[in-house]
C-alpha cells in the first residue's frame, strides 16, 4: 500500500512541478493586471492552489520514513497512523486537536481535485485550445512576453504590412517556398484568433472565469475552515470528540486493584472475578472489525495486560492469564508467552501480525502504605486500536468526499444562479455590440417581415436585438437590471444603425471593434472614408414646396407615410441586406444597394471565376500557386482609373441584385398608391381644397458604379454618407424626370447590369451629358402610371410580399401584376413609332423624328382615350387631343394632352423644335442637360 501511495505522491508532485513551469512568462504581471481572470490565465495554476496543495504533499512525508525502517505501521511523529490515534484516543486535548489539523491538511488535496474541475469547466465553456508547445516558452524559450490572442493579431497584422511592402519582389523560390501562400496563411490565422477572441468576449469569459474563480477559493476556504473549527470546539470539552474507552478501562481495574489490600479468599475472590469480568468486558470489543490472522479469529480489543502486585493466584510477574468463558484461550496463551519485561507493543504486534502503531499501551500505578510499607499498584495494558484506526480514516475519506461533492455542487449551483442572472444577459449585451461590430447592416426582425434565416452557427455569435427584448419580455426579467440593459443597449444600437444607415457602417465597425489588446480605443467618429462599389438610387416627393407651405409642420407626417413605404419596399426587395436608406433629405431619399467594397468584390469575382473555370485535378499544385500570385500582384498593380472601370456586369448574380434593386423601387410606387395613409392625404383641404385634386408623386432616379463610404464632420456633429459622380448622377437622373416627363429615369451603367427579361420593359429615352460630365450615356426608364390603374386591387399582405420578394426569378417582370399595369398604357403601334422616332431624333434626322414622335405621342392619348386610362373628363376635347397642337389652344386642352400623352416624346419634340427641327451641325446624337 505504501508503494502505491508513494507512486501517487510522486504524480501528483510532478504534476504540480509540471502545472509551474508551463506557467508563460510574466505571469506574475499578468495576475496583477486586468487579464487576472481572463481564460487564458485562469486555467494554469495559481498561488492559492499552489499554497494549499504543496502544504498537503508535504504533510505526508513523515509516512516516508517507513520506507527506509522497513515499519510502516507504526506510529512516528507527524504521520497517518499518529494523527488517526491522536484525533480518536487523544487522551489529552491537544493531541486531538493535533491529530485533527494534520486530516485537516489531508483535506487539502481536495484542492486539486477542484482546479482540475475548474481547468475542464474553462476549456468546455469557452473552447479555447491551447497552442501545444507554448507551455513551455516561459522557461525554455528566450523570453517573449506574454502572448495573448489580441497581441499575436496584432503581431501577424504587423507582420503582414511588412510583407505588403515587399510585394514585388516575392516569388516562388527554387524551394518552392511560396511568400504569397505564407502571406494569405498570416491572414487567415488573423482572422481565426480574433473570430476566437471575438468568441470568448461574446461568452463574457473574463467575468465567468472571474465569477467561477473567485466562488471556487470562497467556498474551498469556508468548507476546510467549516470542518477544521467545529470539531476543535468539541475538543474543548472533557473528552468531547475522543474515544477514552481503553484508558478508562485501565482506571477501572485499577480501582478494583486498589480495593483488595488482602489475600484473603473473599478478597481473591473479588479480585479475580473483577479481573474476568474487564476481561470479558475489552476482549471482543468491535470484533468484526479488523481481523489480525485471518478470517477465522477475530481481532481482540485487549491484547495483554498486567496488574501489581502480583497476588492471589496472579503470575508472579503480574501477567493476567485468566480467560473467561468464551474468550480466545490463544490469547490468553498470547499473554503468557513471554516474560513482562520483554513484552513491548512492537513484539505483540510482531507476534500477533499487527501493525506496531496500533498497539496502543496505557498504564497507571499508585504508591500506597500498606502495613507500613510503600507498595506500588499499578495496572499496563496493551490494546488494539486497529478498529479505531480504520474508523478514524474511513470517516476522514468520507468527509473528503463529502466535501469534494459539497464543493462541486455549491460550484455548480453557483455558476448556474450567476448564468442566469449575470452572464446570460451579459452574454446577449455583448453578442448584440459584437454583432453590430462585425456587421452594422444587420436588421433587427421586423415585426411585419421576417426573412428567410440564414443557417447560423455557434462561431458566427448572431443575435437579434428585437428577439432579446422579446425574450426579456416572455421571461419576465424585465425587473432585472441586467435586461434593462439589454433592452437599453438593444434599442440605442438600433438607433444607431437607423441613424446612421449604410454609410456609417465603417463608422460603428471600427468604433466599436477592439483595436489595442482586445479593448476599444478613443472614440474616432471621423475615420477614414473606403471605396465601395453600389447601386445608387434617389427618390424625391414632387411639388414639395406646395406641400411645405400647406402642411407646415404636418408635412414632417407625409414624409414619414412616404418614407415608411419606401424604406420597407427597399429593404423589402433589396437582396440580403443591401438595400438601406442612407439619407432623408425631406424631399428626397438617398438609397443604398452595397454590393461591397472595392477589395472584397474583387475578391469574390476571383473566387467564383476559380470554382467554374479551375480544375485543381487538371493543374499541379505549383501552376496554382503560381496563377493565384500573378492575380494578387496583377491587382496591386492596378490604378485607380483600372478600379473605377470594373466591369460590374461580370459580377456573378449582379442580374438579380440589379433586378431586385429595380424592383423595390417601381414597388414603391405602386405601394404608394395603394396606401390608405398616403390616400388620406389627396382628401387634405389643404392640398386639394376638399375635392381629390391632390396626388401624390415620387421620381426615382439610379445609377452604378463606386462611391466613397464615410463620415464627414467633426468630433461636434457628423454625417455617414457617399461621395461619389454615380451619386451626383443618380440625382441628376431624379431632377431629369421632371424634364422627360417619366416617373423614374436609369443610368446606361444600371441598365447593363439587369436581366434580358427587365432590359426588354425598359425605354431608351435618350442619349444625354449631365451637368458637369461630358460622359455620353444612354438614359432609360420604365414607364410607369398611376392614373386610371387600381393598385388597391393588386395589395397584397407583408408576408404575401415577403413571399414574392423571396420567391424572385426574371420571369417576375412578365407575371407581375402591379409591374404590369402600371405599363398597361404602352402599345406596341407606340413602341414601334417611339422606337423609330429616336432613332432617327439621334441620328439627326430630325424632321423624320418629329413626324414619328408625334405619331407616337397620338398613339399615346388614343390609347388612354379608348381603353379608359384616364381619370379626367375629356368630354368637348376628343377630337382636338388628337389634332396638331396650336398657340389659341385652350388651357384645359393643354393640360390633359401633357396628362394623357407621352412624357419623353413632348421633351424630344420641344428639344428639336428649340432648334426650329433641324439638328446642329455640332450634333453628335448626344443632348446636354443643363440643370440639375
Amino acid at each position: 500500500i505504501m508503494i502505491i501511495m508513494t507512486v501517487v505522491w510522486s504524480i501528483l508532485v510532478i504534476e504540480l512541478l509540471f502545472e509551474v513551469l508551463v506557467r508563460p512568462e510574466g505571469y506574475s504581471a499578468l495576475m496583477a493586471s486586468e487579464k487576472a481572470y481572463a481564460p487564458s490565465t485562469a486555467r494554469f495554476i495559481n498561488a492559492f492552489h499552489l499554497f494549499f496543495e504543496v502544504v498537503s504533499l508535504i504533510c505526508f512525508v513523515p509516512d516516508f520514513r517507513c520506507l527506509a525502517t522497513g515499519d510502516c505501521g507504526a506510529a512516528v511523529p507527524f504521520s497517518l497512523m499518529e494523527a488517526s490515534l491522536n484525533s480518536v484516543l487523544g487522551p489529552s486535548v491537544s493531541d486531538a486537536v493535533r491529530g485533527h489539523l494534520y486530516f485537516v491538511t489531508l483535506r487539502l488535496r481536495v484542492f486539486n481535485l477542484v482546479r482540475h474541475w475548474k481547468k475542464m469547466w474553462i476549456n468546455h465553456t469557452f473552447d479555447e485550445p491551447v497552442d501545444k508547445g507554448s507551455h513551455l516558452r516561459g522557461y525554455w524559450v528566450p523570453a517573449q512576453g506574454v502572448i495573448s490572442l489580441e497581441s499575436q493579431r496584432g503581431k501577424i497584422l504587423t507582420n503582414k504590412k511588412t510583407d505588403d511592402a515587399q510585394i514585388s519582389t516575392r516569388s516562388i523560390d527554387d524551394s518552392g517556398y511560396d511568400e504569397d501562400a505564407e502571406e494569405e496563411k498570416a491572414t487567415k490565422e488573423q482572422k481565426r484568433q480574433a473570430k476566437r477572441a471575438d468568441k470568448r468576449l461574446s461568452k463574457a469569459a473574463t467575468i465567468g472565469t472571474a465569477l467561477m474563480v473567485v466562488n471556487s477559493h470562497r467556498a474551498m476556504i469556508l468548507i476546510v475552515t467549516i470542518v477544521s473549527i467545529l470539531p476543535v470546539i468539541f475538543f474543548a470539552a472533557p473528552h468531547g470528540s475522543t474515544n477514552p474507552a481503553s484508558y478508562k478501562s485501565v482506571e477501572l481495574l485499577q480501582a478494583n486493584n486498589l480495593l483488595v489490600t488482602n489475600t484473603d479468599d473473599v478478597s481473591c475472590q473479588f479480585l479475580e472475578t473483577a479481573i474476568n469480568a474487564w476481561v470479558a468486558s475489552l476482549a471482543k470489543a468491535n470484533v468484526d472489525s479488523n481481523d489480525y490472522r485471518g478470517s477465522e479469529r477475530t481481532a481482540t480489543h485487549l491484547l495483554w495486560a498486567q496488574l501489581l502486585p502480583a497476588r492471589c493466584g496472579i503470575r508472579d510477574d503480574g501477567v493476567i492469564t485468566l480467560c473467561p468463558p468464551g474468550f480466545d484461550s490463544e490469547i490468553c496463551d498470547d499473554w503468557g508467552s513471554a516474560p513482562a519485561d520483554e513484552v513491548s507493543a512492537d513484539s505483540i504486534a510482531q507476534r500477533l501480525g499487527l501493525r506496531t502503531g496500533v498497539v496502543a499501551s496505557h498504564s497507571i500505578q499508585e504508591t500506597v502504605n500498606l502495613n507500613g510499607n510503600e507498595t506500588v499498584f499499578s495496572v499496563s495494558a496493551m490494546f488494539n486500536e486497529g478498529h479505531s484506526v480504520a474508523y478514524a480514516n474511513f470517516s476522514s475519506f468520507l468527509l473528503q468526499f463529502c466535501m469534494l461533492c459539497l464543493i462541486l455542487l455549491g460550484l455548480t449551483v453557483l455558476r448556474g444562479d450567476a448564468g442566469q442572472l449575470v452572464l446570460d444577459p451579459l452574454r446577449r449585451m455583448l453578442k448584440i455590440v459584437l454583432r453590430y461590430a462585425s456587421n452594422p447592416l444587420a436588421q433587427a426582425e421586423s415585426k411585419r417581415k421576417k426573412k428567410k434565416a440564414r443557417s447560423v452557427s455557434d462561431d458566427d455569435m448572431t443575435i437579434d436585438s428585437d428577439s432579446d427584448i422579446e425574450y426579456a419580455e416572455k421571461n419576465q426579467l424585465g425587473n432585472y437590471e441586467t435586461e434593462q440593459l439589454i433592452r437599453a443597449i438593444a434599442r440605442i444600437t438600433d438607433l444607431l444603425r437607423k441613424c446612421w444607415g449604410v454609410a456609417g457602417a465603417n463608422i460603428i465597425s471600427t468604433n466599436l471593434a477592439r483595436t489595442q489588446d482586445g479593448k476599444t480605443v478613443l472614440f474616432n467618429p471621423t475615420v477614414a472614408g473606403r471605396r465601395v462599389y453600389a447601386l445608387f438610387g434617389f427618390c424625391g416627393i414632387t411639388d414639395f414646396p406646395h406641400l411645405l407651405r400647406n402642411l407646415d409642420q404636418d408635412v414632417m407626417n407625409l414624409i414619414n407615410d412616404v418614407a415608411k413605404i419606401v424604406h420597407e419596399e427597399v429593404y423589402r426587395w433589396g437582396l440580403g441586406d443591401s438595400g438601406q436608406c442612407n439619407k432623408n433629405l425631406g424631399a428626397a431619399f438617398l438609397m443604398v444597394y452595397r454590393i461591397g467594397d472595392f477589395k472584397e468584390v474583387e475578391e469574390k469575382k476571383a473566387r467564383a471565376t476559380e470554382v467554374i473555370f479551375t480544375s485543381s485535378e487538371e493543374k499541379s499544385k505549383k501552376t496554382s500557386q503560381a496563377v493565384k500570385r500573378r492575380g494578387r500582384a496583377a491587382r496591386k498593380k492596378k490604378t485607380d482609373k483600372e478600379l473605377d472601370t470594373l466591369q460590374l456586369a461580370s459580377l456573378p448574380g449582379i442580374q438579380a441584385f440589379t433586378d431586385r434593386a429595380l424592383l423595390g423601387m417601381l414597388k414603391s410606387f405602386a405601394g404608394l398608391h395603394r396606401d390608405q395613409s398616403i390616400m388620406k392625404w389627396s382628401k387634405d383641404f389643404r392640398l386639394g381644397a376638399g375635392v381629390d385634386a391632390f396626388s401624390l408623386g415620387l421620381l426615382y432616379g439610379m445609377d452604378a458604379g463606386w462611391g466613397v463610404e464615410g463620415a464627414v464632420g467633426s468630433e461636434f456633429k457628423i454625417d455617414a454618407t457617399y461621395l461619389s459622380p454615380h451619386v451626383n448622377m443618380a440625382s441628376r437622373m431624379m431632377s431629369a424626370c421632371k424634364q422627360y416627363g417619366v416617373n423614374i429615369l436609369l443610368s446606361q451603367a444600371v441598365e447593363k447590369l439587369l436581366s434580358p427579361q427587365a432590359r426588354s420593359k425598359l425605354r431608351h429615352v435618350d442619349t444625354v451629358t449631365v451637368k458637369g460630365s461630358t460622359l455620353a450615356q444612354q438614359i432609360f426608364t420604365y414607364d410607369s402610371r398611376h392614373r386610371g390603374v387600381d393598385f388597391y386591387l393588386f395589395g397584397r399582405s407583408p408576408a404575401q410580399a415577403d413571399a414574392d420578394s423571396d420567391s424572385y426569378t426574371p420571369n417576375i417582370w412578365n407575371t407581375d401584376q402591379d409591374l404590369k399595369a402600371m405599363r398597361q398604357h404602352i402599345s406596341s403601334d407606340f413602341e414601334r413609332a417611339f422606337t423609330e422616332g429616336r432613332k432617327a431624333y439621334i441620328s439627326g434626322k430630325w424632321d423624320h423624328a418629329i413626324s414619328r414622335l408625334e405619331i407616337a405621342n397620338r398613339c399615346m392619348i388614343q390609347t388612354a382615350l379608348d381603353e379608359g386610362f384616364h381619370e379626367y373628363d375629356v368630354q368637348g376635347f376628343d377630337d382636338q387631343l388628337l389634332k396638331p397642337e396650336t398657340p389659341n389652344d385652350e388651357e384645359e386642352l393643354i393640360r390633359l394632352r401633357e396628362e394623357l400623352g407621352d412624357g419623353p416624346c413632348r421633351s424630344l419634340l420641344a428639344y428639336m423644335k428649340q432648334h426650329e427641327g433641324v439638328a446642329p451641325k455640332s450634333w453628335r446624337g448626344v443632348r446636354p442637360l443643363t440643370s440639375k
